[in-house]
């Protein structure tokens, strides 16, 4: 089977970024993503979304330079994915952020070996503490924040790298503008 060239397209700049960013554990993990990705998934689902998705233009509109590649990728499959928010989310949380898997259960490629996704936030958002086995690598394409129970929080900058070990406590919010970071696990 042969990879939609979007998502191979989305796949190539993840790589090249994952790999300026990082160093050590999330270097190690990154790599370990990128790897899996080498090969191709089984095919994907349908797109859905939902209001909070309106942000998403409005934070790739101010993608730094050092991600804009990363960002053109993303642009070119965002409206192929089904966002949601997070299970379980309720009340004013659950209106104001969402999340899409781009390459895993439920994205654009149906893996077992590596969960790929998306999340964004409205402004002034703070994500729920979370945690789970995998390990995690993300990377900003707007400005937000990170906190996990080995840091305070942390802004990675736009060219950084935000990396949880397994089973870390974390989360993340969002500041005066939208939140939009993609996420990379290697399982």
């Amino acid at each position: 089977m042969s990879r939609n060239p979007a998502v191979q397209a989305f796949v190539d700049q993840s790589a090249t970024a994952l790999r300026a960013a990082c160093m050590g554990e999330a270097l190690r993990a990154a790599e370990t993503v990128i790897a899996r990705l080498g090969t191709v998934g089984g095919p994907g689902v349908a797109a859905a979304r939902v209001p909070v998705c309106d942000w998403v233009g409005r934070a790739l509109s101010d993608v730094p330079q050092a991600r804009a590649a990363l960002g053109a990728a993303f642009a070119a499959v965002e409206g192929q994915l089904r966002w949601a928010p997070r299970a379980g989310s309720e009340g004013a949380f659950r209106d104001s952020h969402a999340n899409a898997v781009i390459l895993g259960p439920g994205g654009l490629e149906v893996r077992t070996d590596v969960w790929v996704g998306v999340t964004v936030m409205a402004p002034g958002v703070r994500y729920v503490d979370h945690d789970h086995a995998p390990e995690e690598v993300y990377l900003p394409l707007s400005p937000g924040e990170w906190w996990n129970a080995r840091m305070d929080w942390t802004d990675p900058g736009p060219a950084g790298c935000i990396y949880n070990p397994p089973g870390i406590r974390h989360a993340m919010r969002s500041g005066d503008g939208p939140f939009l970071a993609l996420w990379y696990l290697p399982l």
